[in-house]
């Protein structure tokens, strides 16, 4: 009774309600997501699991909700990425190098939510680094997706995704580079949310391509993902990057919305390697937006073709730096072929990192030598800087983008990982936000005739996910009710 109980939440606000009437307990949920993650194992969403520390900690915020002094996320049991720092616990971004590494200090993130008494189930897979689409790249193996085991889970955020798909945890908190939140969020039928640049401490997150990252949640419901954003966006004064802007509560403003004026990229849905069937669940979205008295109009994007390309230099010239501390002398892997300074470095990190992550360190190093930082590196900012513009002026005419989250559905495990340029392309719909430091946010659109999930991408202004969440959240629904 309890189990189907737990099984069946959607919305924290519902599960909130129950544990304060005493229908079901943190305990039993602790249980209830550990014997689950027993029973799916074999997915490989988590890479360790903090049962006997949740269950400690669910005993103390279980006293707190029958004080009445229990924080906003109380009972939320929440799976974090392998890139996100939990003081005393290991971290390894899924990389060999970091192998049995412990965090000696938490990301500001996880400090937030444990502030607000969520309990942290464990610690989730992911591509190397957070770098690939597919969580194939992870040294722990690959995440299978809950949909279709044969199918991968996408990435970077693979874990974190599938986790919440399979009910393993109720919510997860990962990062966004490129669309490592949004994409496996659309291959596994849930919601993602990036938020703007900024929005979000980066303090105690493993580096990939700094202008880029930012942590966000994954969850059941839009009204979830507002929750969780409201709790761990703000200022930090361990970010010199944070934004001052201040936090609305983004759960209590997800009012129902005007009638809207959007737009859709005419390119992604002509865009060679679409889906077909992603092509016209987007377009019944669009006739689904216009019978319910919104605007929907198509624009022009000229630069698509550009963005996937702009994103690779810039983020791996950033990868090329902030991996270079990993060298086998100060912490993490170090090789045992090691016989002076120089071969420490060579070997450690030959070693140490896998295939995709040695391939970006390079490509980013060769766009920022000498002959070819002009050449490569230079022009990717400057046409970096004119997708932001495009994007913000199109935002000045109306309230919102919409585009396909992903070019296809969930493909099978090994069939793509071997042509980067391909599991590159799959980034094409996702990169334009990141590039112009725009919040996106990808939400369930149905299945394909094969019964695997597609997402629909939300781009809002920035800094302005009250309206984005708030849309989002209703065009959930009516994608749910109808």
């Amino acid at each position: 009774m309890v189990t189907e109980k737990i099984k069946s939440y959607s919305r924290f606000s519902d599960l909130q309600s129950d544990l304060k009437s005493g229908i079901v307990t943190i305990e039993d949920l602790i249980h209830y997501y550990t014997a689950r993650i027993k029973e799916y194992q074999h997915l490989n969403a988590f890479l360790e699991v903090f049962e006997e520390e949740a269950l400690k900690r669910a005993v103390e915020i279980q006293e707190k909700i029958t004080n009445g002094t229990a924080g906003k996320l109380a009972g939320m049991i929440i799976g974090i990425k392998d890139n996100i720092s939990y003081k005393g616990h290991e971290m390894t971004a899924s990389s060999k190098i970091l192998k049995g590494y412990q965090a000696v200090y938490s990301a500001t993130v996880v400090e937030r939510i444990l502030a607000e008494d969520a309990i942290i189930i464990g610690r989730l897979n992911c591509d190397e680094f957070a770098m690939g689409a597919s969580n194939e790249t992870s040294y722990f193996g690959p995440v299978k997706n809950f949909a279709d085991e044969r199918k991968v889970s996408g990435g970077s955020s693979g874990g974190s995704a599938v986790a919440v798909q399979a009910n393993l945890c109720y919510a997860s908190l990962a990062s966004d580079t490129g669309g490592s939140i949004r994409q496996p969020a659309a291959f596994c039928g849930v919601v993602g949310l990036k938020p703007t640049y900024a929005r979000v401490s980066r303090y105690g997150v493993v580096a990939y391509a700094s202008s880029f990252d930012q942590v966000g949640p994954i969850a059941k419901s839009v009204e979830d993902a507002a929750l969780i954003l409201e709790v761990i966006a703000g200022r930090d004064p361990h970010d010199a990057t944070s934004s001052s802007e201040e936090v609305p509560a983004y759960s209590q403003k997800l009012v129902h919305p005007k009638k809207q004026k959007i737009a859709y990229i005419k390119e992604t849905l002509h865009s060679e390697g679409l889906d077909p069937e992603i092509k016209n669940n987007v377009l019944s979205q669009i006739e689904k937006l216009r019978a319910e008295g919104h605007s929907v109009e198509p624009v022009s994007f000229e630069y698509l073709d550009y963005v996937v390309a702009t994103y690779y230099i810039l983020t791996t010239a950033e990868a090329s730096s902030n991996l270079a501390r990993y060298d086998g002398v100060h912490y993490g892997y170090r090789s045992n072929e090691s016989k002076d300074l120089i071969s420490t470095y060579k070997k450690s990190r030959s070693e140490g990192f896998g295939d995709e992550v040695k391939r970006r360190i390079m490509l980013g190093t060769f766009v920022l030598s000498a002959g070819y930082y002009d050449a490569y590196y230079s022009r990717a900012q400057k046409v970096r800087r004119l997708i932001k513009e495009k994007m913000d002026k199109i935002l000045e005419d109306f309230d919102f983008i919409i585009t396909p989250t992903t070019p296809t559905p969930a493909f099978n495990i090994g069939e793509q990982i071997t042509d980067p340029v391909v599991m590159y392309l799959a980034d094409i719909f996702t990169v334009g936000a990141s590039l112009a430091g725009l919040p996106a946010i990808s939400i369930p659109s149905g299945k394909n005739s094969e019964g695997l999930p597609l997402g629909l991408q939300v781009i809002g202004k920035r800094f302005n996910e009250t309206a984005l969440l708030a849309f989002s959240n209703y065009f959930n629904h009516l994608n749910t009710d109808s």
